[in-house]
């Protein structure tokens, strides 16, 4: 039996599959997930790069959020795998620290640019004459570095919470990454005043970008609903359903996990719940933007011709 009772520093990650032949069937189909999440979100954000015609605010987010996702995976999954092929589960105080922050900048920043989106789609739509005023470069930009600097500061004032408070139980994160709450759970003393903060956090950069997105396609959808041209609404539904569906695919796992009452969490479930917004959302949001938008097939058209051979 092991034992996880560590006088040094360092964590105990024990992982999200169990040392049997179920958690190597199990870890066989995560691998070959998370390449195809490399590799579709690395073709998403070189494709909006290369390909001119997709410089546009809608798609400049677009890239921000395949980049978010890029990292999520690279901050997680390979961890978790060397600790389950290698046996090595132990993780450095200080790489805790960084995976720590890596992970809550990119769920920080990930909610202003699901709202970043949504006002994006909002006004291309309801404003349709004064977009190119109102969503120009310089108000992109901005969003882009605005949810970027929030996530990170929020970001820092957490890591720097959790690398100072005194750990003196067993040093075993019960999760496949170093998981906040889950840290708490090891930590001496009463934590319940940081717990409320870091639910207050959750509200903030969850819960009011949710609603912020809501009310847009609210005001979108009774917009669309008036449009005269049939493919005009057909063109809007399909590009709202896309986005609200990467909002789902964010906000449930997420809101689940963080917004929930400390009583009703359970480690098996949290860790259950992680694999959607760690490994499985990155490898859908890819999909489901390049296969029902015709404006990404045809950059994935026009971007492979350029390297294609000529015939003599």
């Amino acid at each position: 039996m092991e034992n996880h009772n560590q006088t040094s520093t360092d964590f105990i990650l024990l992982g999200l599959f169990p040392p049997s032949s179920l958690g190597l069937f199990l870890f066989t189909l995560t691998i070959p997930i998370f390449l195809m999440a490399l590799t579709g979100n690395l073709c998403m954000v070189l494709l909006i790069l290369l390909d001119a015609q997709l410089h546009t605010p809608m798609y400049f987010l677009l890239s921000q959020l395949s980049l978010i996702d890029l990292i999520y995976i690279c901050t997680t999954v390979p961890k978790m795998a060397s600790g389950f092929l290698f046996g090595n589960k132990s993780i450095s105080f200080i790489g805790c620290g960084v995976q720590c922050f890596f992970f809550v900048t990119l769920a920080g920043s990930e909610g202003p640019i699901l709202m970043s989106m949504a006002y994006d789609r909002y006004v291309a739509i309801c404003f349709p004459l004064h977009y190119p005023i109102i969503m120009n470069r310089r108000v992109c930009v901005l969003m882009i570095l605005g949810s970027w600097a929030m996530g990170a500061i929020n970001s820092c004032a957490h890591t720097f919470y959790v690398l100072h408070i005194p750990y003196c139980r067993s040093r075993a994160i019960d999760h496949f990454y170093c998981d906040i709450p889950a840290m708490l759970t090891l930590a001496c003393g009463d934590n319940r005043v940081y717990e409320y903060t870091l639910f207050l956090s959750s509200v903030l950069f969850l819960l009011f970008p949710f609603l912020v997105i809501l009310a847009s396609y609210g005001k979108v959808l009774l917009a669309v609903y008036r449009m005269r041209s049939r493919e005009g609404r057909k063109k809007a539904y399909s590009t709202c359903s896309t986005h609200l569906t990467v909002v789902t695919f964010f906000y449930v796992p997420f809101v689940f996990t963080y917004l929930r009452p400390k009583s009703l969490r359970s480690p098996a479930v949290d860790k259950l719940v992680a694999i959607f917004y760690t490994i499985l959302t990155p490898v859908l949001n890819p999909v489901i933007y390049s296969l029902r938008n015709k404006e990404v097939l045809g950059a994935l058209r026009r971007v492979a011709g350029r390297f294609r051979p000529t015939t003599v």
